[in-house]
Parts: C-alpha cells; structure tokens; sequence
C-alpha cells in the first residue's frame, strides 16, 4: 500500500509540473539526461502502480529501479544546493523524502518478491 501511495503522489507531482512549466519545466536545473527520466516518470509511476496493485513481481523490479535512478537524479540536481547549504536536505518537500522513499522501496522489494513468487499452497485433498 505504501508503495502505490507513494508512487501516485509522484505521479501526481509530475503531472502537476508539466502542467505548469510544460515539457522544459526542469530545464533550469537538470541536464537533458535527467529532463527526460523525469518527464518519463509520469508514465512510469503510474505504470508501477498499476503492476504492484495486481501483485505482479515485474511492478517490485520497476519500483525499485525507477526509484533507484530516482534518487540518484535527485541528488545530482540537488549537489550543488546541497553544498552551499547542507541544511537543504532537512526541507519536508524535496530530497529528504525522495531518498527515504527509495530506501524504503528497495529494502522491501526482496521480501514482496519472496511473497509474490512463492508457490501457492493448495487446500484440495485427492
């Protein structure tokens, strides 16, 4: 639950964004690369969400690495705010909750996996 939550609010976020800066919205602070892996994120969180609601073990994997690269974009176009002042990461909106998100997904994503690929066990009798 926590991941689809999660994910919708970063849909959301990023939907909100194009709408207000349109496609070069994070073309103040985020080199070409990282512009197009967080415009993408608006197909690619819901896309999540929908996987992981159907218990499906591809939607953990895309979790992960979607949030993997997430975070790691995250902080590259935030590094040099992040110099000048390290108090930046406390801010409630931001970075700070980007990565405790992504740690989140990917601790948990071996164990929902373990759930979701084990075999069922049969109530029948022969």
């Amino acid at each position: 639950m926590v991941h689809l939550i999660g994910f919708l609010e970063g849909a959301g976020a990023h939907c909100l964004d194009l709408i207000r800066g349109g496609i070069h919205v994070y073309a103040s602070f985020a080199p070409v690369p990282l512009r197009v892996f967080f415009v993408s994120l608006v197909g690619l969180d819901p896309l999540v969400v929908v996987l992981v609601g159907r218990v499906r073990p591809e939607g953990v994997r895309l979790a992960s690495g979607v949030m993997v690269m997430d975070v790691i974009a995250n902080w590259i176009v935030n590094w040099p705010q992040l110099q000048e002042d390290p108090a930046w990461l406390l801010r409630p909106v931001g970075l700070l909750p980007i990565t405790l998100f992504g740690l989140f997904v990917v601790a948990s994503s071996a164990p929902l996996l373990r759930v979701m690929t084990r075999p069922h066990l049969s109530c029948t009798t022969r």
